[in-house]
C-alpha cells in the first residue's frame, strides 16, 4: 500500500490489484477514517456469520471516497489541503485508491475505462459538498 502524505496528513492510499485481492480479510483504512475499506476473498463453503450494524452516532467532517478501477486505467491527480499538486498516480484495472483529504482530479488513460466510486454520505448537494479549483 502506497500512502501519499502532506505534512503528516494521509491524503490518499493506493492499493495495487495484487494486494487488494490477496485473499482472506484485509482492511486498508484506519479506525478513525470516515470511510472504511477492506477486501475479502475466500474459498467455496467458507461461512461468514450474519450480523447487523448497530445504530451509532458518528461525526463526519470530510467526504472521503474510494475508486475501484474495474477495467482500463486512470491517472489520479492528488492535491494537498492548500490545493497544491502533490503527485500523480496511475491506477490500473483491479487497483483501489482511497482519497481521504486534500483534492483530486482524474484523467482517463484508456478507452472503455470503468470505475466504481464509493463515498460516505449523506450527500448534501454539489454546492455544499465540494469546491472546484484551478490547478496552480
Amino acid at each position: 500500500m502506497n500512502e501519499i502524505k502532506e505534512n503528516g496528513i494521509v491524503l490518499a492510499r493506493h492499493i495495487k490489484s495484487e494486494d487488494v485481492w490477496k485473499g482472506g480479510l484485509s482492511f486498508f483504512s484506519q479506525d478513525q477514517d470516515f470511510i472504511q475499506v477492506g477486501s475479502w476473498g475466500y474459498d467455496k463453503d467458507k461461512y461468514l456469520l450474519p450480523h447487523i450494524h448497530n445504530e451509532v452516532p458518528r461525526e463526519c467532517l470530510w467526504t472521503q471516497e474510494v475508486i475501484f478501477v474495474k477495467t482500463g486505467k486512470i491517472r489520479a491527480h492528488i492535491f494537498g489541503t492548500a490545493e497544491n499538486k502533490i503527485t500523480d498516480i496511475d491506477v490500473s484495472a483491479g487497483d483501489v485508491i482511497i482519497l481521504l483529504r486534500g483534492g483530486h482530479g482524474y484523467t482517463i488513460l484508456e478507452d472503455g475505462t470503468q470505475v466504481l466510486e464509493i463515498k460516505n454520505g449523506p450527500y448534501v448537494g454539489a454546492d455544499r459538498d465540494r469546491r472546484r479549483f484551478e490547478v496552480k
